[in-house]
């Protein structure tokens, strides 16, 4: 009997794994509902609203400037204007000038496929790892909470051989569950485009970009179900994986961020894991520091900035993805299993 099959097969008769599964295609399917009904296709008519809206926002704003000057002019005329209350020539309180106000202000909110299909990625690829780790952990971590990993170890006692093979169920099993979750996301966001907004000026390297921000998506997902899978079986445990990154990102992570800010550590958002995460999804992040403003030749302030590049935190993930892993399988190799 194969190894491979036999651990893929309970991988996916495992109840968590469909539970996991289920509520992460629920909170992404919410998500597409939630954006299909805040937003709305914008046509002639839907236009003409604006265009309306905005000249009734211009003449009430001219009703006001007249009336604001009118009060100036009378305190101005009677002494009892209060310092600082109104300018000293009322002349200078005018109108806007009709152009100010626009139409696009009035505009309903509209999904433009283009511009706002790739900051969903983001949200899907949080879902696909926070679910890719769960499973991870939970997949190695009850096998060694039940003893079953040391019975299995009796049939097979080729430790690393083990250790894997279940590893490359694991990962097979999320890329079954994750590839088509991207391509109905990339699909179910065109059809909420074609019906609630536009699918205008799409061209073959906006969709190359949108397709390697899917495949970064996927990758982190496997990576974060490598690294859970690895803390389980660090720990023999699910809590060990599961606690660990609990306590990383509320101890190590927050209460960094908060004893960073208070140090005045310049970008201290850049000795944060977030960080990285976003920058790997988004291509680069950057990071402003207003203390240290330069000024332009115009007299405009610039502050100083750090730009942290997806190809930065491609390191920052193989890293610790090998120290992790590399830990997992030299523990088991090297301890006892009873």
């Amino acid at each position: 009997m194969s190894l491979y099959r036999t651990e893929l097969r309970r991988l996916t008769k495992r109840r968590l794994t469909r539970w996991s599964a289920l509520l992460g295609l629920l909170v992404l399917t919410a998500v597409v509902v939630g954006v299909f009904f805040t937003n709305q296709k914008i046509d002639a008519s839907t236009r003409a609203t604006a265009e309306r809206a905005a000249e009734q926002q211009w003449q009430q704003d001219v009703r006001s400037n007249e009336q604001y000057r009118a009060e100036c002019e009378k305190a101005k005329t009677s002494g009892t204007a209060q310092p600082g209350q109104f300018p000293d020539d009322c002349s200078m309180i005018q109108p806007p000038p009709r152009e100010a106000i626009q139409a696009d202000w009035f505009l309903p909110s509209t999904f433009d496929f283009r511009t706002n299909f790739g900051d969903t990625l983001l949200p899907l690829a949080a879902i696909l790892a926070m679910v890719g780790f769960v499973v991870g952990a939970s997949f190695v971590g009850a096998e060694w909470s039940t003893g079953g990993m040391m019975n299995l170890l009796l049939w097979r006692p080729k430790r690393l051989t083990v250790l894997l093979t279940k590893l490359a169920a694991l990962l097979t099993g999320l890329l079954a569950v994750a590839v088509p979750t991207t391509v109905l996301w990339f699909g179910s966001f065109w059809l909420v485009a074609n019906l609630r907004g536009s699918t205008a000026k799409m061209t073959s390297g906006t969709w190359q970009s949108f397709a390697l921000g899917g495949l970064r998506g996927v990758v982190l997902a496997l990576v974060t179900a490598t690294i859970g899978f690895a803390l389980a079986s660090l720990g023999r445990h699910t809590a060990m994986a599961l606690g660990g990154v609990i306590a990383l990102m509320v101890v190590g992570q927050f209460g960094l961020g908060i004893l960073l800010e208070m140090a005045g550590v310049r970008f201290a958002a850049a000795w944060l894991l977030p960080t990285y995460a976003l920058a790997w999804m988004q291509k680069k992040v950057t990071l402003e520091d207003w203390d240290s403003c330069q000024a332009t030749y115009f007299g405009e302030c610039k502050p100083d900035t750090l730009t942290i590049t997806w190809q930065q935190s491609s390191v920052l993930l193989a890293v610790g993805l090998t120290v992790i892993l590399g830990a997992a399988l030299w523990t088991m190799r090297r301890r006892d299993i009873s």
